[in-house]
């Protein structure tokens, strides 16, 4: 037992479907680290915003997250000392939608037309915006067009991404609705066709009756399907790895469970699922398949760590990030290997 005594770690998760979220709801996560004598805090409930922040650009010590990955890219691009130590690759709806009327049927019909991306303050690195313009670009790409074949229209909003969590809420909701304003501008007519994604894209394409010009969340070659939550990145920070890996191969243990629970239980995991997004368990089998039970697992075969030096490149390619950096040594294969040769012990 390693002689750095903690007594709490913080941790996040995006409220999408990930293993690390499934072993939280059941359980896994406070129990495994309570038998270390560790007490698990929330980064995104905390009441202290710089606490909060942590969530965006991962400046807590003794922390991991999991989630959805320009964040952490972002951070570590800006010199914060974290490790990936696995990735879950969970597909989800990507679409191009647009309005009845517009005349836009297919991606083709884009060429010369008003493409909307919100964009929010600087400072939290703007997620939602580089998610829209990887959609387009995979979108535009299947047709053999470029961005400069359409006319992408800023939805300016007033607040960051960490700001539009802190407000007052709107009928007792904690969060607003994600993709509205890209909506009331579609409605207003302001722009011709906007990207939506996962639970939260379906549902709002759904309430609007809006024509789907392409959908590609599941399209056969991944580079198209590549975003910000395909795949999502389990990253720890240094002191974490490097001074208790006990606590490292804790959490992986309650991964794994939550995995394997979930490829037990289709359905109760679909129920988890939906909590965990605040949808329902109709949007998300629309959102994530039938089979979504069976994509929570986690790795870092070349494959997946492949996905993320892609995307980490699209993001510096459009000025996403802070500064270069190697994805190789980044990754931290010691935690998920030494977790495989104590599991076959």
């Amino acid at each position: 037992m390693t002689s750095n005594a903690i007594s709490e770690i913080w941790y996040t998760r995006c409220p999408v479907p990930t293993p690390v979220g499934l072993a939280a709801q059941l359980g896994f996560l406070e129990e495994s680290f309570r038998a270390e004598g560790v007490a698990l805090k929330s980064i995104i409930d905390s009441p202290d915003r710089s606490i909060r922040q942590s969530h965006f650009n991962h400046t807590l010590d003794w922390s991991f997250r999991h989630g959805g990955n320009v964040p952490p890219i972002r951070a570590r691009s800006e010199g914060r000392k974290t490790r990936l130590v696995g990735i879950t690759w969970t597909d989800e709806f990507q679409a191009i939608i647009t309005l009845p009327g517009t005349g836009i049927k297919s991606t083709r019909d884009l060429k010369g037309r008003r493409f909307g991306i919100a964009r929010r303050p600087e400072g939290i690195v703007d997620f939602m915006r580089a998610t829209a313009l990887k959609g387009l670009v995979s979108a535009l790409s299947l047709e053999g067009l470029e961005l400069a074949d359409v006319e992408v229209v800023d939805i300016a909003l007033a607040d960051s991404v960490l700001e539009s969590q802190e407000g007052p809420s709107l009928f007792r909701l904690k969060r607003r609705q994600a993709y509205g304003d890209e909506i009331a501008s579609l409605i207003r007519g302001e722009v011709d066709a906007i990207y939506v994604k996962g639970t939260a894209g379906i549902n709002v394409a759904n309430l609007v009756g809006a024509v789907q010009v392409a959908e590609f969340g599941f399209h056969p070659d991944p580079k198209i399907r590549i975003n910000s939550g395909s795949p999502r990145v389990l990253t720890v920070d240094e002191l974490l790895a490097e001074e208790r890996p006990d606590l490292v191969h804790r959490l992986l243990e309650s991964i794994f469970k939550a995995s394997a629970w979930a490829e037990a239980h289709p359905e109760e995991t679909r129920r988890f699922v939906a909590r965990e997004a605040g949808a329902t368990e109709e949007q998300v089998l629309a959102a994530n398949g039938p089979e979504v039970h069976r994509h929570l697992g986690l790795g870092l075969q070349p494959e997946l760590v492949e996905a993320i030096g892609h995307y980490k490149d699209f993001l510096r390619d459009f000025g996403f990030l802070a500064a270069d950096f190697d994805i190789a040594e980044w990754v931290d294969h010691r935690h998920l290997e030494a977790f495989a040769r104590r599991a076959v012990a």
